[in-house]
């Protein structure tokens, strides 16, 4: 937890009081959440002081899990929210709390449009519902959209890929890369198996758009701070994927469903192509 974060917890809560909430930091030129700018406090080294000043963090508090050493758990979700709007009625303006509603079609609102604040989603508890370790009875329902993308490379092989790292093309024709998949099922593996192999990087002078070996903050993976390998390929391979709304600095921030191959460019695939081309247009 943030030290300054921490500050404001301390002088606002009482001793032995324990919340649960989520740290956020707020983009004032976007207008919206931006996780780009609490990762930029794990890298800032000397200069996290100047982060602090100029792009404070907030707390955004969902519950109360023990109050001056009582354990509120066992507490119905009505009760403890009533407790926790009472210890923050002062509270300063970073750590606020989440706001909660029991009028359905205001939630809706909620998830249909929180994703222009960068907000991902909505989560349904049960009034009556208690606060159980491991074991959330809780529904955490995220807004999902399809787009499609290009595949610029594979983690695995080419003839069992494990996952796809995807890319669009910018306005100067530079495939620039926008996130991972999750891990492929065996269907799509072996789908996927057929095309790849003839689409093997053959690109001017051998060299991929990407690095090749992806940094930690290409994919997100900063629970694994080393660069990825990967095998690059032709982008010539248009699928549709399922994507949330965590798109910051023209990336998804989480993993993308592959949901189908969507194209593939003929002008640009190796010559051997057009019988696998006819053996998959078949299968699909």
């Amino acid at each position: 937890m943030p030290a300054d974060v921490c500050q404001r917890l301390a002088s606002t809560l009482p001793p032995g009081t324990i919340v649960d909430g989520e740290l956020v930091a707020w983009a004032a030129g976007r207008q919206r959440t931006s996780f780009a700018l609490l990762q930029r406090r794990v890298t800032a080294g000397r200069r996290i002081v100047d982060e602090v000043r100029r792009h404070p963090t907030y707390l955004v508090i969902f519950d109360l899990l023990q109050e001056v050493g009582v354990e509120m758990l066992r507490l119905p979700l009505a009760a403890r929210r009533a407790r926790l709007t009472r210890l923050l009625a002062d509270a300063p303006p970073e750590l606020p709390l989440c706001p909660q509603t029991t009028d359905r079609d205001l939630a809706l609102a909620w998830y249909d449009h929180g994703g222009d604040l960068g907000i991902e989603g909505v989560v349904v508890k049960a009034l009556a519902g208690t606060y159980r370790l491991g074991r959330a009875d809780w529904i955490k329902t995220k807004k999902r959209v399809s787009a499609e993308a290009v595949v610029g490379g594979v983690v695995g092989s080419l003839t069992d890929p494990a996952t796809l790292l995807l890319g669009r093309f910018d306005s100067a024709g530079r495939l620039r890369h926008v996130g991972r998949a999750v891990p492929l099922p065996t269907a799509q593996r072996q789908e996927l198996g057929a095309l790849l192999p003839v689409a093997a990087w053959r690109g001017p002078y051998q060299r991929h758009p990407w690095p090749q070996s992806l940094p930690p903050a290409w994919t997100g993976q900063f629970d694994r701070p080393q660069p990825l390998d990967y095998i690059p390929v032709e982008p010539v391979i248009v699928v549709e994927v399922s994507a949330d709304v965590a798109w910051e600095h023209g990336r998804w921030r989480h993993p993308l469903r592959l949901l189908r191959i969507r194209a593939l460019n003929r002008r640009r695939l190796h010559p051997q192509l057009s019988r696998v081309v006819r053996r998959i247009k078949e299968s699909i």
